[in-house]
């Protein structure tokens, strides 16, 4: 096996131990929180943390088994529904309840684990010359940031929702 093989081995193995733990983390707080828009994030945010796992558990499997780069590891991880989340809860955010001190300090702790995602994943990018290599840690440091901004944006909310949802309502001009 190659020293570059052994190297992206053990960032692979880096990347598990990162998203299992950040899995974790929004699988507990998504069942401690009693803020119905918190616990949905929270629930979302595990499942997309949980698909990368398991990518990279088989590309794991792959590379430690063949010693280099599989050409059948699918270049493709499910895309985050994690904007969907905040852009569904306009219809019915007057309805939640107010964000706990909890819930707040959750989120700046998944902005840091998402904004370090981006750069383990960015690192892992640059790092190497194979395309295919390259548009995978791409497609992962993508959603590392989609998380980060997504993340942001309920960090505002929690803390002024008014002022959040006057940055987000659409405008009605009345004609009559």
């Amino acid at each position: 096996m190659s020293n570059t093989s052994e190297k992206t081995i053990q960032s692979i193995e880096v990347a598990l131990s990162n998203e299992s733990r950040e899995r974790d983390f929004y699988l507990l707080h998504s069942r401690r929180t009693s803020n119905s828009f918190g616990r949905l994030m929270f629930a979302t945010l595990a499942q997309d943390e949980n698909e990368h796992y398991q990518r990279l558990l088989v590309l794991h499997e792959k590379l430690s088994k063949e010693g280099k780069w599989p050409e059948t590891v699918p270049l493709e991880v499910k895309n985050s529904n994690l904007k969907n989340v905040l852009k569904d809860f306009l219809d019915t955010a007057e309805k939640a309840p107010s964000a706990e001190i909890d819930d707040k300090e959750a989120i700046k702790i998944a902005i840091d684990f998402e904004k370090k995602g981006h750069r383990f994943y960015s690192g892992l990018r640059d790092a190497v010359e194979d395309a295919a290599q390259k548009r995978f840690f791409t497609i992962l440091a993508d959603m590392e940031m989609e998380h980060y901004l997504s993340l942001k944006e309920t960090l505002v909310y929690f803390e002024d929702p008014a002022a959040w949802f006057a940055d987000h309502e659409k405008p009605h001009l009345d004609g009559g």
